[in-house]
């Protein structure tokens, strides 16, 4: 994941489908959709 991070301008993120963020790499990295459905939800 960091190497599309480092070569992007802009990110598309999905998550069955669905769109779940959209914008620049450090945006997107701190999205909490993204990190919840790539890192999973912390219990």
């Amino acid at each position: 994941m960091g190497v599309v991070m480092d070569l992007s301008d802009r990110i598309v993120v999905l998550d069955h489908g669905e769109k779940i963020a959209d914008g620049a790499p450090d945006a997107v990295r701190q999205n909490q959709a993204v990190i919840d459905a790539y890192l999973g939800i912390a219990h």
